[in-house]
């Protein structure tokens, strides 16, 4: 499975959500029109609670996403393919937290 297809996959699995666009990538939507996660250059990032965000930040590879070189999205994190098994995961936290701002 590519890491698109497994992006398709976690938007069909996820109620709730509508697909959408961020900077010109693939992101998926709460009822309240935020972004919760997106798909971006093979990787996804999650807007998480800081909990989870450790959590994330702590997988090897796992960065606070930085969509320009010295332009950190606070509060965003980007999780490589090699943890696709924890896609689904994050995104229903993420698709939880960003419903509750």
């Amino acid at each position: 499975m590519t890491p698109e297809e497994k992006y398709t996959e976690i938007s069909a699995n996820i109620p709730d959500i509508t697909p959408g666009k961020m900077f010109g990538a693939l992101c998926l939507k709460t009822p309240n029109r935020k972004a919760a996660c997106m798909f971006y250059k093979d990787a996804m990032v999650f807007k998480l609670p800081e909990e989870m965000e450790q959590e994330a930040l702590s997988l090897d590879g796992a960065k606070p996403f930085e969509p320009m070189p010295g332009r950190k999205m606070g509060g965003w994190t980007e999780v490589p393919f090699n943890y696709a098994d924890r896609w689904e995961e994050f995104t229903q936290a993420s698709v939880n937290y960003v419903k509750t701002l």
